[in-house]
């Protein structure tokens, strides 16, 4: 999701995708808020002000009359969880989304190609943002994770003092994408922090980079997957992709532990101070890098260029950046890395943790989505129920724990 740390963290024809066709609605309401009233009431001026028409601001909220209360439970539960780097990427680069990649390579080949000759942005790079953004468009099929982008905004705005400023300017924003046409009430769904579409633009960033590339007049993340793959590549050639440059190098660190410090050197500096690509290759290009040891020296290691502080401009954390880089290499024919990271257990491939959550949720342990990802609530349920086996509690989604409960 563009600028994905203020918010925490389908096309029509060939492109056209089940959810199209599915409403947005408007949470009903279960008693009428006075404040909220108040305060839709009271921000119509701050819209006019800057450009919404009063009948778009009335059309935007006609029959909200409540927050989305689901809106403020996501916002109250976020940041209680985080996963160490070998579980974050894990949960982005597996065989599940290098499959479902490969096979919307070859699906959207057309569209990826000409996207690729536009904006010089690999298509591989293109299909990581997707499928870690809503994995192929499938999050955007969940309607209960979806909510009314006007009414989402205005909750925050409202009731969550932390996020009010971002959520006013954003529902400014959301305001003027439904007044330029490009999509209709009905559809104008969005996360419950206003991200939107198959890329997940927050509205600032759709109105900075949405772009028209399926050429029907309207700039449609939501429905129509050439405009959302376009609109991530276009963010990142505005941020100053280099085509034809990769995003970084995988590396051995000399093994006489050697300290390195942060900052940037040429790719020779690096060389003479021991680092080396792996698999013997040799650095073709001078360029400035950075050293990244995300697991610590005994983990993989990276020398990163240019392109890599590009691809967080989406979102600027760099394990989002890594896990971009490192799926896109993969779907491109890429080995796995050369180092594997320190999990400190024998881990599961997707098809194994799907089968750890159902048994999970056969106890009662796990109440959420039966996928292969690994965050707060599967961790949980692995606690409770090593403890009451017996295990090293420790929250691990390891081969130990599956093949108790497979018992």
């Amino acid at each position: 999701m563009p600028f994905r740390r203020f918010a925490s963290r389908l096309a029509r024809g060939l492109s056209v995708l089940a959810i199209a066709a599915v409403p947005v609605l408007v949470s009903a309401p279960s008693y009428a808020d006075a404040g909220f009233q108040r305060w839709i009431k009271d921000f119509r001026s701050v819209a006019l002000r800057n450009g919404i028409r009063p009948a778009t601001y009335d059309l935007a909220f006609r029959g909200v009359t409540d927050p989305d209360r689901e809106v403020l439970r996501k916002a109250n539960n976020q940041a209680e969880f985080k996963a160490p780097i070998w579980q974050y990427i894990d949960n982005q680069v597996n065989e599940d989304t290098i499959a479902m990649g490969k096979a919307m390579k070859r699906k959207y080949g057309s569209v990826l190609s000409r996207i690729e000759k536009r904006f010089g942005v690999p298509a591989e790079v293109v299909l990581a943002i997707w499928s870690i953004e809503s994995q192929y468009g499938e999050y955007l099929k969940k309607t209960d994770r979806l909510h009314y982008a006007p009414q989402a905004l205005a909750t925050l705005a409202y009731a969550d003092r932390r996020r009010a400023k971002f959520a006013r300017g954003q529902l400014i924003g959301a305001l003027k994408i439904l007044q330029s046409g490009n999509i209709d009430r009905r559809h104008l769904a969005s996360s419950w922090a206003g991200a939107m579409g198959h890329t997940q633009f927050i509205p600032t960033s759709y109105l900075a980079y949405a772009v028209d590339f399926d050429g029907d007049g309207r700039k449609d993340i939501w429905n129509s997957v050439p405009d959302a793959l376009a609109t991530a590549a276009n963010l990142l050639k505005r941020n100053g992709w280099e085509t034809g440059r990769t995003w970084g190098y995988e590396v051995v660190l000399p093994k006489n532990g050697k300290k390195f410090y942060g900052g940037w050197q040429s790719l020779r500096a690096w060389e003479q101070a021991g680092i080396r690509r792996t698999h013997g290759r040799q650095f073709t290009i001078n360029d400035k890098a950075t050293l990244k040891v995300p697991d610590g020296r005994n983990g993989p290691a990276f020398l990163a260029v240019k392109n890599f502080q590009v691809l967080k401009r989406y979102n600027n954390a760099d394990k989002y950046a890594l896990s971009v880089a490192i799926l896109s290499d993969r779907l491109a024919g890429y080995d796995e890395l050369y180092a594997d990271w320190n999990r400190p257990f024998e881990p599961l491939n997707s098809r194994e943790k799907r089968e750890l959550q159902s048994h999970l949720a056969r106890h009662g342990l796990y109440d959420g989505a039966i996928d292969g990802k690994i965050g707060g609530g599967t961790m949980g349920a692995i606690t409770a129920f090593q403890s009451r086996t017996g295990l090293t509690v420790n929250g691990f989604p390891s081969m130990e724990v599956l093949n108790k409960l497979r018992r």
